[in-house]
């Protein structure tokens, strides 16, 4: 018997057993109680925990009904050498995804789009995370997600991204660029690139992003004989990759095409299915109702996509498995590049708050980690070999020289005294700002468009950081201005001008 040992994916702990066989599962909780956490999930519209989402029961008009019992995960082709067996160690990424797709509930994965993307989710505490061929075609090329990006481009992007963390990563391969035989090469490519699971679907070529206009569908029999090249592909390689058939035919056609096809998917031997763009809540239960045994996977298209936007919670209960966030990375990146740039444009610089300081920057990007790996390969400077063509003693006395002097130089240097920004105002110091701690500077900027582009709140004692915020009041005296207005009760405006760009800037004492 192989005893049990632990891996930890994200924040989820789980054994790896041969033998004996799992517990069965722990009581599911009451109707109350379920229905309290959708309460408490709707309400809140937050991601419920891991506890509330794997619930195993689903709530029905007639009451609690248990879901029909599904089968075990059907693994694939088992990887040879050290992969068969159970050293968490030497596991391949597609037996780590398979292991989540093992454990109960939901589980949800944001999609990333570069290396530095794909270690924030993980940083964040996800058991793995999706690539977006509309996010990586966005920040690559930038460029529509309509076929312009190639395959070439994706697998070195990813492989990018799969170098960079430790959790499996489910790689975007459009329609395999081409046909069966093309399906084949970039099954091939993805395993050799790190991914742990592939996205394959059945647009022609070119192909349209799943929630745009103008998509079209290959033949029934091309879309499964595809599935079929991926499943051959994986076998040759000697691998166990997951492969997630996706059809794009309920825009295209209809949903009755969609749903048969995904039954088509499944016979051949897909590990997930994966219909976009279903249009209500109803065909989302009817698409999970075919073939129980095969996991199902839902696209969650933030921003207005076609289909309805469910909580985990929700999406479990109709019977869904992963569930992919496809545009929130993306997104919320333009969002905060382009207020960047626009306070940049004006002459400030991005508010405190709206970017971590450079030293989380450093850790996040591992600059920590670096330098103390880097110590380990340090070479003294008194080993270096001596000079072509000079004794061994010269050479020895003329470096004991030059340190005596180097330490010489350094205990002659002048002493540099870190001094820390002055807090006007707390209970230590003296004079006419004693008293303005506890009172509050606004700094208001509209722009010459009207539109607000900074409504901010800080300290009055920290006087050194308002130039950082709003460089064109530099030189303005301002604590001379709040010396005049120290002994106001209520607020007072203290700045009212435009700068050099239009813009409006104001400065309140409160």
């Amino acid at each position: 018997m192989v005893s049990p040992s632990v891996v930890r994916c994200g924040e989820t702990a789980f054994s790896l057993l041969r033998s004996p066989p799992p517990p069965p599962p722990s009581p599911s909780p009451s109707l109350a109680s379920l229905s309290s956490l959708r309460s408490s999930a709707s309400v809140t519209g937050s991601p419920p925990s891991p506890s509330r989402i794997h619930l195993g029961r689903s709530i029905e008009r007639g009451g609690l009904h248990p879901k029909p019992p599904r089968k075990p995960f059907r693994p694939a082709i088992a990887c040879s050498g050290d992969y068969a067996s159970w050293n968490p160690a030497a596991e391949s990424p597609a037996r780590a995804l398979r292991r989540v797709l093992e454990l109960p509930g939901i589980h949800q994965g944001p999609a990333c789009f570069d290396a530095l993307s794909a270690k924030l989710v993980e940083r964040a505490g996800f058991d793995y995370c999706f690539t977006s061929g509309f996010s990586i075609s966005a920040a690559r090329l930038g460029s529509p997600d309509t076929g312009l990006i190639s395959y070439g481009e994706m697998v070195d992007q990813g492989q990018q991204i799969t170098s960079a963390v430790s959790i499996p990563v489910i790689g975007d391969a459009d329609n395999g660029y081409g046909n069966a035989m093309n399906v084949k090469r970039t099954v091939r490519g993805y395993i050799k690139a790190g991914f742990a699971g592939l996205i394959l679907e059945d647009q022609v070529s070119p192909k349209a992003c799943g929630h745009t206009r103008d998509r079209k569908v290959v033949s029934r029999e091309e879309a499964v004989m595809r599935i079929k090249a991926a499943l051959d592909a994986r076998k040759e390689s000697g691998s166990d990759i997951v492969i997630i058939a996706r059809t794009d035919s309920r825009q295209a056609i209809s949903l009755g095409e969609s749903l048969w096809r995904s039954r088509a998917f499944a016979d051949a031997g897909a590990d997930v299915l994966f219909i976009d763009a279903l249009a209500s809540k109803e065909e989302m239960k009817a698409f999970c109702e075919i073939s129980p045994s095969v996991p199902k996977m839902a696209n969650m298209l933030e921003g207005g996509g076609k289909t309805p936007i469910l909580n985990p919670l929700e999406l479990e209960e109709i019977g869904y498995k992963l569930v992919a966030y496809p545009l929130s990375l993306i997104g919320v990146s333009i969002r905060a590049m382009q207020d960047s740039l626009a306070a940049i444009k004006g002459g400030r610089m991005p508010p405190p708050g709206s970017m971590p300081s450079f030293e989380d920057m450093k850790e996040i990007l591992g600059f920590n980690t670096y330098y103390e790996e880097e110590k380990r390969y340090a070479i003294p400077t008194t080993s270096q070999l001596p000079s072509r063509g000079v004794s061994t003693e010269y050479s020895t006395s003329q470096r004991t020289q030059e340190d005596t002097e180097q330490r010489s130089q350094v205990l002659q240097a002048p002493i540099v005294e870190v001094i820390n920004p002055t807090y006007y105002g707390t209970e230590s110091s003296r004079g006419p700002f004693s008293g303005l701690w506890s009172r509050i500077l606004r700094i208001k900027i509209t722009g010459r468009d009207g539109l607000e582009r900074l409504d901010l709140r800080i300290p009055a004692g920290l006087l050194d950081n308002i130039t950082n915020i709003v460089p064109a009041i530099a030189g303005v005296n301002i604590k001379e201005l709040l010396d005049d207005a120290s002994a106001e009760v209520g607020g007072k405006p203290l700045l009212d001008f435009k700068d050099t760009m239009g813009d409006r800037i104001q400065v309140f004492l409160e």
